[in-house]
Order: structure tokens, then C-alpha cells, then sequence
């Protein structure tokens, strides 16, 4: 089933619980633009609300996931404010507060999205398109894709959560090596630090990745995002009161539809049947 994004850019598509969304700028290894990147932040409200989607699978066409901003477009942005006089100057605070609102409705909205999140790589992710990929819940990729946080090479220091996700993923000493080197990471070395879970053959990596998503659509959906809170909210919290959270999730899970079949799936030893309720 389509679901309409607004743009051609982006492509959304649900089958078996899983929307598969697209970045669909192949000819530019599907790098952000103005248009398809507000169409990002709001498709992801749209399935957040959907109770029919279990998954969202974050893909690019073609043989990139993402190369991060469009910097030719950039450059021209800025030539074009620049040569027009009746453009309003704004401030520092200005576009650092723009910038905010932009991050924080994209990276900081999919990393806390009420859904399980995968970011699929077919190629390389680079930049804000790496940042993106990591504020998924998991990454999967193709053995010939590679990862580049880029930014060194435009001169700026990172945006997207960059420095908060790979810091988690990977400590203070790897995460500054990747950010200051700008050094490619291929896929089997992402698997082996775990910036990705799996790796797929490209000829069979569409079909792998779906079916990997597919697995978390359609299992207990409300005890998947009550376990997707606890981590979340454990990386800023002490002891005590994740132990609060868990307890309370836990209790909360055993009251749904869902924990009740899977409970009588064991004792019968079949597969459960979820409701997703």
C-alpha cells in the first residue's frame, strides 16, 4: 500500500506491518534537500500514528542510503542570498535556533519515534545521512556499503547527533577518531564495532532487510516500544529509577492482549499469535 508523502523524493510504502520509507534522490546518492527533507520529518508523525505500522524501515534508492546535505545546493543557497539585496540577514541565534528545530524534528523525533526503527543501507551513509542512520533503533547493511561522517571534509563540526550517537555506540576515543579523520568504515568493520546488527549480500539485500524489519513489525508492538523507552531513557538515567521504568512497563505489558497470548503460546509450545495490542 502507497502512502503520499507530498514528494516524488520520498516514497513510503506499507506491506506486513512494515512502512518502507525511501530517500528517492538517487541521481544525487539521495542526499537532503529542501524538499524531501520537511517530507521526512513529516511522514514519521504520520506512521508514529498509524496502529497498522509495526516497523519503520528508513532505505535509500538506488546505491546509497544517504550522502548527508546537498553541499553544491548549499553553496548555491548561499550565492543567491547573497545576490539578493532584499534578502533578510539573520542573525547568529536566529539560525542557530532554526537549526535546532530542524535536528530536533528529524533525528531527535526518529530516535524517540513510538515504533521500532531500521535503517537500511544499500551504500554509504555519510554525514547528517550518517546521523540519521544512527538515530535508528537498529542498521543493516549491504557487505559493499560504507559509512563517512564527512564533515571535516566541508569544514564544519557536525550536526544531527553525530557526536551524541557515535559517542554511545562507540566510546569517546572511537567516536573522535571517526569525526576528526573522516575515514571510510566499511561494512564488515561497522559490524564488528556494532554500528550496524547484520549484513546482507547486495544482490539479496532489499529482500534481507525487509524481512529483518518484518520481524519486528509483527512481533508484541506495545512491549517492543515499552523495551524501546527503558534503553532510551537508561542512557540518561541512574539505576534506581530505570528500575522504576522497568517495573512499571512490566506490569503495564502484562495486562495487554498480546503478553496474555504470548504466555499461553508457551505453555501450549506454538508460535504466538499477536494482536499488536
Amino acid at each position: 500500500m502507497k502512502i503520499e508523502t507530498g514528494t516524488d523524493e520520498l516514497l513510503c510504502e506499507l506491506e506486513q506491518r512494515v512502512a518502507v520509507v525511501t530517500l528517492n534522490r538517487p541521481h544525487r546518492k539521495n542526499s537532503l534537500s529542501d524538499e524531501l527533507t520537511p517530507a521526512l520529518r513529516e511522514i514519521l508523525l504520520v506512521l508514529e500514528a498509524r496502529a497498522d505500522v509495526g516497523c519503520v524501515m528508513l532505505t535509500g534508492a538506488g546505491d546509497a542510503f544517504c550522502s548527508g546535505g546537498d553541499v553544491g545546493g548549499m553553496g548555491g543557497a548561499r550565492n543567491a542570498d547573497a545576490s539578493d539585496a532584499n534578502a533578510p540577514v539573520k542573525s547568529v541565534d536566529d539560525r542557530v535556533a532554526e537549526l535546532i528545530r530542524k535536528q530536533e524534528a528529524l533525528t531527535l523525533r526518529l530516535y524517540e519515534l513510538g515504533k521500532p526503527t531500521v535503517a537500511a543501507l544499500p551504500g554509504p551513509a555519510a554525514g547528517a545521512g550518517l546521523s540519521i542512520a544512527l538515530a535508528c533503533d537498529l542498521r543493516v547493511a549491504a557487505s559493499s556499503a560504507f559509512v563517512v561522517t564527512a564533515f571535516r571534509n566541508i569544514g564544519i563540526s557536525g550536526d544531527y547527533g553525530s557526536s551524541w550517537f557515535l559517542n554511545r555506540l562507540l566510546g569517546q576515543a572511537k567516536a573522535k577518531e571517526l569525526l576528526y579523520l573522516s575515514e571510510r568504515v566499511d561494512a564488515a568493520e561497522c559490524l564488528r564495532l556494532g554500528l550496524v546488527n547484520a549484513v546482507f549480500e547486495p544482490d539479496a539485500f532489499r529482500d534481507e532487510a525487509f524481512t529483518y524489519a518484518a520481524r519486528l513489525a509483527n512481533g508484541p508492538t506495545v512491549a517492543l516500544n515499552r523495551m524501546k523507552r527503558n534503553i532510551n531513557r537508561g542512557a540518561l538515567q541512574g539505576l534506581r529509577e530505570s528500575l522504576a521504568l522497568e517495573a512499571e512497563h512490566t506490569i503495564m505489558s502484562f495486562a495487554t492482549e498480546d503478553a496474555q497470548e504470548a504466555v499461553r503460546a508457551f505453555v501450549e509450545k506454538r508460535p504466538p499469535e499477536f494482536k499488536f495490542r
